[in-house]
């Protein structure tokens, strides 16, 4: 591996995620030397804790951070925000691997979805159509399955609760992907064995991520100097305005300056606004790019809700694949629901520990042991849509809490806005059928449970897509499947948006190598 001098310009690289490692892969594969800053440790797949809470010890980004803001994580978790990994490969180590495209009609949300007070709607410069042949590379690199002909993940118990509950209520479009992690050995990894660990790290080594595919490959060429540990703490600039180096600090503390011919900024959706507010000088008084005053504004998380049900058989939600199951039907525009945009219902499956921590506090004593006795016969799902972006949900920085470098800390704000709600509560009550048609519910117990779902193909889902984020509802009984917790922007991590990061940052890469090449930058 070559190492790039620190007065030589190249191309730095802030971030190792979906984003940065997908840039980082893309340039130096066109021949053109790029540094790699990764805040985090290089912990490698063999290194994973294969335990909850020791897993999320290892990999989350712990550095000092404040909320505020009605939403529930301001209350239950005022530190941590996010579920966001600090370690090389970011946060696609932890994500759960699910890899839906976004619809058509979501590059065109303004229009679509006409003038929603209090919403900051946009359409994209770009449509779906433009990004189609950014996504077929972006599915092929990272082994989506049921796509270019990947087979599909074998159906685990959690599933077959979930299919056979979507095909009562009249659901058609469910499957157990697209998703991230092999059904068969494919592109050096090898195939899933249903170990039942994905958000604690792959060890198998057979979930796609940038620690697995495109560092290592980019390390290969010779032309990446990847440095972990380096805390990036500033953008500079010359006297023409335009970002010609960075400072970072290392492990120890110590300041190092990396200059740059073009810096690509690929943190995560706190650590970026947080970077370039920190940016300020005389010229830019308000923090670098943020002339507008958009820098860190228009946060949003995912609309989310979880629905436990209980059944009088073991269904051991917890085999297999965490999160390997989609329904797509309600991921439409359909504004007689009540609100705009739509949502997905997946898989999900929470390990004891963690399950036992996120629980309503109300939930303690003998309910709360009641739920926890029921593990092995509970059913989990996860709904996730689509957010509106408000000016006022942001990111900014604390006047109070610094982080381990003296640093101000990152402030999340965030208040649902009214179609969010609309969709939860229509949301949980779908969810509710879906359950409650297979039988689930806490004193309704189902004495014919039928686990006899099997993967299946959704008809050309090219549309769907995610948010990052978790919240979830108060806890009920009674017929009513079981809610349980509250989880802040990413307690599991983490929605979908990744296939689409990916998609972008080849697109991106392929137009920043040209423009090199030509020698315009």
């Amino acid at each position: 591996m070559n190492t790039i001098a620190n007065d030589e310009a190249a191309v730095v690289i802030i971030g190792s995620g979906a984003g940065g490692g997908a840039m980082a892969y893309e340039l130096t594969a066109a021949g053109i030397p790029c540094v790699l800053l990764e805040a985090g440790a290089f912990i490698k797949n063999e290194d994973y804790h294969n335990d909850e809470w020791d897993a999320f010890r290892q990999m989350a980004w712990l550095d000092a951070r404040n909320t505020s803001g009605s939403w529930r994580v301001a209350k239950d978790f005022p530190g941590l925000p996010a579920w966001i990994v600090k370690a090389v490969g970011g946060s696609t180590t932890h994500l759960s691997g699910a890899t839906p495209r976004f619809k058509d009609y979501e590059f065109r949300a303004r229009t679509t979805y006409g003038d929603i007070a209090g919403a900051t709607l946009l359409d994209w410069p770009i449509s779906l159509e433009d990004l189609a042949p950014y996504y077929d590379k972006a599915e092929i690199a990272m082994g989506s399955t049921h796509r270019h002909g990947r087979p599909a993940l074998p159906a685990n118990n959690n599933y077959k609760v979930f299919a056979n509950g979507a095909e009562r209520v009249g659901y058609k479009q469910y499957a157990t992907g697209p998703y991230a992690t092999n059904a068969e050995p494919y592109d050096g990894r090898p195939a899933a064995i249903q170990d039942g660990f994905n958000f604690q790290g792959d060890k198998n080594k057979s979930k796609w991520s940038p620690l697995m595919r495109e560092i290592p490959r980019a390390l290969e060429t010779g032309l990446l100097d990847l440095r972990p540990d380096s805390h990036v703490v500033r953008i500079t600039h010359g006297a023409d305005g335009k970002a010609d180096a960075v400072l970072y600090l290392d492990k120890d503390g110590n300041l190092h300056r990396q200059v740059a011919r073009v810096v690509c900024v690929a943190g995560n959706s706190i650590e970026t606004p947080r970077l370039l507010l920190l940016s300020d000088c005389s010229r830019f008084p308000t923090g670098l790019a943020n002339g507008a005053d958009h820098v860190g504004r228009h946060y949003i998380r995912h609309m989310t809700c979880s629905v436990y049900a209980q059944f009088d058989k073991p269904v051991h939600m917890f085999r297999g694949e965490t999160m390997a199951g989609i329904i797509a039907d309600e991921a439409a525009n359909n504004p007689d629901r009540g609100f705009v945009g739509g949502y997905y219902m997946e898989t999900l499956s929470l390990g004891p520990s963690f399950l036992a921590a996120f629980i309503e506090p109300e939930a303690w004593g003998p309910e709360f042991a009641a739920m926890m006795d029921a593990y092995a016969n509970t059913a989990g799902m996860w709904i996730v849509g689509e957010d509106m972006p408000q000016a006022s949900n942001r990111i900014t920085l604390s006047a109070t809490v610094k982080d381990q470098w003296g640093l101000a800390a990152p402030n999340v704000h965030f208040d649902d806005h009214a179609n969010d709600t609309a969709m939860r509560d229509y949301a949980y009550g779908q969810g509710a059928e879906a359950v409650r048609d297979h039988g689930g519910g806490f004193l309704a117990p189902y004495t014919a449970l039928s686990l006899d779902a099997q993967p299946r193909h959704l008809p050309d889902e090219r549309e769907a897509r995610g948010w990052c984020g978790r919240q979830m509802g108060p806890g009920a009984r009674g017929a009513e499947p079981l809610r349980l917790g509250r989880l802040g922007d990413d307690h599991r991590r983490r929605g979908e948006p990744e296939l689409t990061i990916v998609a972008l940052a080849i697109r991106q890469a392929e137009y920043l190598a040209g423009e090199l090449k030509a020698g315009n930058l």
